[in-house]
């Protein structure tokens, strides 16, 4: 009997533990591995320290000597500025609030990454996503992670079917905790490293101090529903709606939210109360739709969530306008916010998602 010839697969290693647990994983399995680190971002800005980089591709290099693989070093940060960057400072300087790890997956982890995968002969990707795909008749499915507390199909919601089709999420079935393990158990150099928070590119950086770093302060008022002024801010860019925190508003016995920003007036909207009406929606548009498998036929009740690690929530999304659709939620939604992504389920399927664009 003729042996088939192993698999090639090339991970992408960040230095963590759970990219580090894929390639282990998939090291055990048999397959032909190999490691794979990306620069996105070297520069500091302010004086101080970005990501730390450095220490990341040293932890990533350790981890591929104890598993005996290559580590393939790719410098993206060119490309990272024009499609991520970029696309970062473009939205807030309009007064929107971008997601950037979904705009990274997109141009940068499933469509750079992939072509230089393609072009060392490998025959799959993989990372370490809590997500899964599963094969059916119809095509690839995407579906959530198994921990409800790491699923990271939010983030995943425009990859298509041939990109699926190349792809690999070793421990998208599996719970953080036994990843934990599983990395004590395979001596990984790097089992106890904590997992990073936020934006990769920021690294201790506060998000204001880097925006202000290109976005010019513009003063304003801080104005209350009736119009009455109740502060000053820095300019709507620096501003999200939903946000509590850096307003500098005393004297009330209830905290204040941005509920709205005008940029033609540079005025922020603020009210009182987390649970305050204002600070609720019932409607949506969504552009740049993306769709993982066929797209459905409309009018279609579903599942969808407007920001990550929110619970599920009924929805009904209709077509509306060109190339876009209005979503209308069974309960109205606090702080909708626009530049992020809704993202809509079958149960724990993926169906697409796009970006919001209004509040309707």
């Amino acid at each position: 009997m003729i042996k088939k010839p192993k698999k090639t697969v090339i991970i992408a290693m960040s230095g963590g533990v759970d990219s580090s647990v894929a390639a282990a994983l998939l090291k055990k399995k048999g397959y032909n591995c190999l490691g794979a680190f990306f620069i996105t971002w070297t520069q500091d800005v302010l004086g101080l320290k970005m990501c730390p980089w450095q220490q990341d591709v040293f932890d990533a290099r350790q981890v591929c000597e104890k598993l005996d693989i290559p580590l393939y070093v790719f410098n993206f940060e060119e490309e990272y500025k024009k499609r991520v960057i970029e696309y970062f400072f473009r939205e807030y300087q309009v007064g929107r609030t971008p997601n950037p790890d979904v705009m990274c997956n997109r141009e940068i982890k499933f469509n750079l990454f992939l072509k230089k995968a393609k072009e060392l002969g490998a025959d799959y990707i993989a990372t370490g996503h809590y997500a899964q795909i599963k094969k059916t008749r119809g095509g690839y499915q995407l579906l959530k992670g198994k921990d409800p507390s790491k699923d990271q199909s939010y983030f995943l919601y425009t990859l298509q079917q041939g990109q699926l089709k190349q792809t690999l999420f070793p421990i998208g079935g599996l719970l953080k905790p036994q990843v934990r393990k599983l990395a004590k158990k395979f001596d990984l150099p790097n089992w106890q490293k904590k997992d990073s928070q936020g934006i990769c590119f920021l690294g201790q950086v506060k998000l204001k101090d880097f925006l202000q770093s290109r976005i010019p302060v513009k003063k304003g008022n801080i104005v209350d529903k009736a119009g009455k002024v109740l502060g000053q801010h820095d300019g709507t860019a620096f501003y999200t709606i939903g946000q509590r925190h850096g307003l500098k508003i005393g004297g009330s016995d209830q905290p204040y939210y941005v509920v709205s920003k005008d940029e033609q007036t540079n005025t922020v909207v603020v009210s009182k109360g987390n649970d305050n009406l204002d600070l609720r929606e019932g409607k949506l548009v969504a552009v740049d739709l993306s769709w993982v498998n066929e797209v459905p036929k409309l009018p279609l009740n579903c599942l969808a969530k407007i920001r990550y690690r929110q619970p599920d929530q009924k929805v009904q999304i209709q077509s509306f306008e060109k190339n876009k659709i209005l979503a209308t939620f069974d309960q109205p939604q606090r702080a909708i916010t626009l530049g992020q992504s809704i993202v809509f389920y079958d149960k724990n399927r993926v169906l697409g998602g796009g970006v919001i664009d209004r509040v309707y």
